[in-house]
């Protein structure tokens, strides 16, 4: 399986989206640091994700909740 998630810091106003085949493992590895991305905004929790079956549906998914659009729409569906 391939994850697309949705993570929002405890601690600031943000969200992150990414894509795993190892989503428990990713997100400790969101919060013990080791992504440069989302290090300083943590702890994370996370929101919501969604599971494929193929890895390109699950990328092309993620790289379209990092659209406006794709933005507007986990706002008003995946968020709560």
């Amino acid at each position: 399986m391939f994850y697309v998630y949705i993570l929002r810091s405890e601690a600031f106003d943000q969200i992150y989206t990414g894509f795993t085949k190892d989503l428990k493992n990713r997100v400790l590895d969101h919060n013990s640091g080791k992504s440069i991305h989302t290090k300083k905004f943590k702890p994370w929790k996370l929101v919501t994700y969604v599971a494929f079956d193929e890895e390109g549906s699950a990328r092309d998914f993620e790289k379209y909740l990092k659209t406006g659009s794709g933005i507007a729409f986990a706002r008003r569906h995946l968020l709560d």
